[in-house]
């Protein structure tokens, strides 16, 4: 099969920058065009809500150095928004006029931030977290102003939460479950980060229900709950998850997954002919799961982009890491692997949760399908391998026995 003349990849962030990154390290010698929105070079997501936000640093974590696409000529059009995608023609049109002929097409347009459903939601002072401006325009605003809301008790709303108190800002979160990360810790592991922030000032409106953002054409002053409670806000962060990309991907008539990602098979191909997804908007069916598995975490945008790039020149292999993210919040750290379902696996732990040094595996039939450090760096190896494996450990063993000889 004759190598492709043009790639065209839509995205300019970690997943797309990686795929071009990925391809020219490779050795294609093809044209490579990179079409993203932002004006920023690409950069990776994950310090906007930590480094960045805390003040720690100036600038995220570029996934290249600014002369490395001109070194290595990657053809970067950044404030450039692809509009539409013409399969019969292989055409990428953009907003400016621009028509991009492709040979091989990559999708990799990420999620945008989920907007709450009430009155109020369009108030100056509303914010979301996505983007590097973003990421700014909070931290300026932490300087400014005294009382936060935060509306989602999640990674993104609780890593801000911690941020916002690092600068000494009045922070509550409000979250319609009882407590936060629920979905994805548990209970038990959920109350370790719960009492932390407590610890830490944070007030908690939980099993709470929102209603209305109040205020007026100076801003926002107020976030309503159910209950008829008005909590005072100079600042609401709204963070409620996000909702993938996909409008290119429909419009074009490719296969969607049932929570609107981009179906594609376990070589990341989409079900048009010679057009891939990664990233956020990914729907991999997964061998490991043997199902659909879709994951919004940095570490699967970065590791597909950088996969895909062999099979759009030629290969077809399945992609196979298990899910990767990490957290830091105050003087906790935590990195997660592997995907637990809450509802049949059953949680061990070793370690001490009261001080905050443990794992947590989650097991299903005798078999570890997910992990978490918490402030243990000693096991990370350990910890992939049996994740990656999903060994069949018993509990003692989990407990107490020495995780490195396994695997």
């Amino acid at each position: 099969m004759p190598q492709p003349q043009r790639i065209v990849i839509i995205g300019a962030g970690l997943g797309g920058a990686s795929a071009a990154a990925a391809l020219r390290e490779g050795g294609y010698p093809g044209e490579v065009v990179v079409l993203g929105g932002e004006s920023h070079r690409p950069y990776e997501l994950p310090a906007l809500s930590k480094g960045l936000l805390l003040g720690e640093t100036d600038e995220p974590d570029w996934v290249r150095d600014e002369d490395f696409y001109r070194q290595h000529d990657i053809d970067l059009r950044l404030g450039t928004v692809a509009t539409r995608v013409e399969l019969g023609a292989r055409l990428v049109l953009d907003g400016h006029g621009g028509e991009h002929r492709f040979d091989k097409l990559l999708l990799a347009t990420g999620s945008r931030p989920r907007m709450l459903p009430v009155p109020g939601a369009d108030l100056t002072g509303v914010h979301t977290l996505r983007t590097l401006d973003d990421a700014l325009t909070l931290r300026s605003e932490f300087a400014r102003v005294n009382q936060v809301v935060i509306i989602g008790a999640g990674w993104i709303g609780t890593e801000v939460a911690a941020a916002a108190r690092k600068h000494e800002v009045d922070v509550t979160v409000v979250d319609r479950l009882p407590a936060p990360l629920l979905p994805v810790l548990g209970p038990e592991i959920a109350s370790v980060f719960q009492d932390l922030h407590t610890l830490h000032g944070v007030r908690w409106r939980l099993d709470s229900g929102i209603t209305e953002l109040t205020g007026g054409p100076d801003g926002v002053h107020g976030v309503r709950l159910a209950d008829g409670t008005e909590l005072p806000a100079e600042l609401v962060l709204v963070a409620v998850g996000v909702k993938p990309r996909a409008d290119l991907a429909h419009a074009a008539g490719l296969e969607l997954s049932d929570d609107g990602g981009v179906a594609v098979d376990a070589a990341l191909r989409t079900s048009g002919p010679d057009i891939y997804a990664v990233g956020d908007i990914a729907a991999q069916f997964h061998p490991r799961y043997d199902r659909r598995v879709r994951v919004e975490h940095w570490a699967n945008a970065k590791n597909q982009g950088t996969h895909v790039a062999q099979n759009l020149v030629g290969a077809h292999e399945p992609y196979l890491n298990s899910p990767y993210f990490f957290s830091d919040q105050y003087d906790l750290g935590c990195e997660y692997r592997g995907l637990a379902n809450l509802d049949t696996d059953r949680l061990v732990v070793r370690g001490d949760l009261a001080g905050r040094r443990f794992i947590a595996f989650w097991v299903r039939d005798g078999r570890v399908q997910a992990a978490m450090n918490v402030n243990d760096w000693d096991h990370g190896d350990a910890l992939k391998r049996i994740v990656d494996g999903q060994l069949t450990v018993d509990d003692d063993t989990l407990t107490n026995g020495d995780l490195s000889s396994l695997g």
